[in-house]
């Protein structure tokens, strides 16, 4: 066997630059972006190695380990995960700071390779900086927090791990299964450790993503289901997405007749004048969904967790004899709530399944209903988009109307994008999808700080086209730096600040479940009394390089918002948002759990929980 000798951080570098993917026939770099802030822990050995092979993986670099993580998350994402993000840092806190990225991806299903430095092996120097150590265990680090957030985890304690371990790194995040983050510590004296490496381990791999055929006595049983059914309903989850299978989950619709809703996920699978796309289901949905979803005998899920804000905490089922049947590539997810599961990849479960369902199609007035109730919130989602004199607190505007102004302004191939907080139900209940994908709500960890990080790791993914991130003045006091990113390494993005004075939806809930407004809201913040402070979002974004104006009136947003398509680097428009109006949220009939108490001490909260318990009398009791 022909070896060749190289260290650790040069084998490393040299086998992730050899790792390619096919994509519709091209054969493209598997890691097509990676993320470094060096520091003492991969600086002196793999920091080098990342020069090495940037002709291959160009590196940028971040302000924030955690904000430069989610980038890569979201670059991810963009890609469909068929490419893959690189994240490295120092030890310590700059590893540490990857945990919520951790967290976004695993709970998101995306592929992330995280590397970090790590204590060293042969313990001489211990305790070094940045090291906590642990009492009752030396051989653990602060490396072990992403062991619970992680789909593959190793720390590389001797050069032939790497034989062994990097493999299997990379099937855990392009196997469609365990797709997710993986981790990888390098200790600081192992990194420039020298060994005889196989050259054929080395060598250019080209990978392609598997697709799990499904059983076919599963799709029977599906079959009859649907076939039996009176009200059959598909839920398109993120799966479809990630299974290229947006064609197939059309004429699947087509040509069986059956009406079909969108999770968060899931969003943009089906183009909205579609007469069969009944909406956004759940609590961030539609009424019109949910009316379906309700009144469904057979459901079937498809490339969807079914997590609670597209259940309402499972209490949008309302037929009692309702069949859940689920196609999904993780059995995990697939048998939730008593579903009968099909195991598989969306593509190929429904070319498989509409093939035994023949010419088979659900009654027309069943999707008559669709198209009338999705009519009517089309109708509302108009409404809420062209709020009238009186809805709306003078001189302030509403998520929903800029969202309107964005949907209409957004050209073919533009990417719309956001994250926790009131927007992603307010783009969820009335974005209207005129082209497939593009569409970017990170709602399954629901992180705060995702959306400017994440349009950066998105505008990488896709250079040619524009992407619109809608963050919140909450957000985006917590992570905001990739503004300067962005500039830096000239990948352009607009980004609407949206200021509403607070974190206005938690006060919102904090209201509607019978609480006093309390530290959400600056105005209801301890502080000093007299003005409120305010952050000047236009001239902070200035000051990162970026173009910026704070708009007076939500009339000149047409005009700004074509300022920022003609410009040459990130533009940030703010404008302000009344946080207290009815008007000012949308809203839909769907009853999610929250944990409330048992015992309140007031009438005004006691009415409130009574109402809110009301709602578990529909909630489903699966397991």
């Amino acid at each position: 066997m022909k070896t060749v000798r190289l260290t650790v951080a040069e084998a490393l570098a040299q086998y992730l630059a050899a790792q390619k993917i096919e994509i519709d026939g091209k054969v493209e770099q598997l890691f097509g972006t990676a993320f470094a802030i060096f520091g003492h822990g991969n600086v002196t050995c793999f920091g080098q190695q990342l020069k090495n092979i940037e002709d291959k993986i160009p590196t940028w670099r971040g302000q924030n380990e955690q904000s430069m993580a989610t980038a890569a998350v979201a670059y991810a994402k963009a890609n469909l995960r068929r490419r893959i993000g690189i994240a490295t840092t120092s030890i310590g806190p700059g590893a540490t700071n990857m945990v919520t990225a951790a967290g976004i991806a695993h709970t998101n299903r995306l592929p992330l390779l995280m590397i970090s430095g790590d204590a060293y092996v042969s313990r001489l120097p211990d305790p070094v900086l940045q090291q906590p150590e642990n009492f009752y265990d030396p051989s653990i680090t602060c490396n072990d927090a992403f062991k619970p957030l992680t789909r593959y985890w190793d720390r590389i304690v001797s050069p032939s791990q790497l034989v062994h371990t990097l493999p299997h790194a990379i099937d855990t995040m392009l196997d469609p299964e365990t797709c997710g983050p993986v981790f990888i510590g390098l200790p600081q004296d192992i990194q420039g450790v020298a060994w005889d490496f196989p050259e054929a381990f080395l060598q250019e791999r080209i990978h392609r993503i598997r697709r799990p055929e499904p059983e076919m006595v599963a799709l029977e049983e599906a079959k009859a289901m649907l076939m039996s059914a009176k009200k059959p309903l598909i839920i398109s989850g993120g799966g479809v997405h990630y299974s290229l299978a947006t064609d197939e989950l059309a004429a699947f619709a087509a040509k069986h007749n059956i009406p079909v809703v969108e999770t968060i996920a899931g969003r943009a699978t089906m183009l909205q004048d579609n007469p069969l796309n009944a909406g956004p289901i759940g609590v961030t949905g539609s009424d019109s969904a949910n009316y379906m979803a309700a009144h469904a005998d057979v459901v079937l899920a498809i490339g969807t967790r079914l997590q609670d804000f597209t259940t309402g905490s499972w209490s949008v089922f309302r037929n009692p004899d309702m069949k859940l049947v689920s196609i999904n590539v993780a059995k995990f997810d697939a048998v939730k709530h008593l579903s009968y599961p099909v195991l598989g990849d969306a593509k190929v479960c429904m070319t498989k399944l509409s093939g035994l369902l023949g010419e088979w199609k659900s009654g027309q007035d069943w999707a008559d209903t669709a198209k009338e109730q999705a009519d009517e919130w089309k109708a509302l989602v108009e409404r809420r988009t062209h709020p009238q004199e009186g809805d709306l607190t003078p001189g302030l505007s509403s998520y929903a109307e800029v969202i309107g102004k964005v949907n209409r302004l957004m050209e073919k191939g533009d990417t719309v994008l956001t994250a926790a907080g009131g927007l992603p139900a307010e783009l969820a209940m009335n974005w209207q999808s005129y082209q497939i994908g593009k569409f970017d709500i990170e709602f399954g960890f629901s992180c705060m700080g995702y959306e400017i990080a994440g349009g950066w790791g998105a505008k990488i993914a896709n250079p040619d086209n524009d992407v619109i991130v809608l963050v919140g003045d909450g957000s985006y006091m917590i992570q905001n730096s990739d503004i300067y990113s962005s500039v830096l390494t000239g990948h352009k993005m607009i980004v609407v600040v949206c200021d509403n004075g607070g974190f206005a939806v938690i006060n919102k809930l904090q209201n509607n479940t019978g609480n006093e407004s309390f530290n959400n809201l600056l105005e209801d913040c301890r502080r000093p009394d007299g003005e409120v402070a305010r952050v000047d979002f236009a001239k902070h974004a200035e000051a990162q390089g970026a173009i910026a104006e704070k708009l007076t009136s939500v009339d000149q947003f047409e005009a700004a918002f074509a300022r920022a398509k003609e410009a040459d680097r990130t533009y940030v428009i703010v404008l302000d948002i009344d946080p207290v109006s009815p008007m000012a949220w949308s809203k839909c009939d769907c009853w999610w759990e929250v944990g409330l108490p048992e015992v309140t001490r007031n009438e005004h909260t006691a009415e409130k929980v009574t109402a809110w318990e009301e709602g578990r009398v529909n909630q489903r009791r699966g397991v």
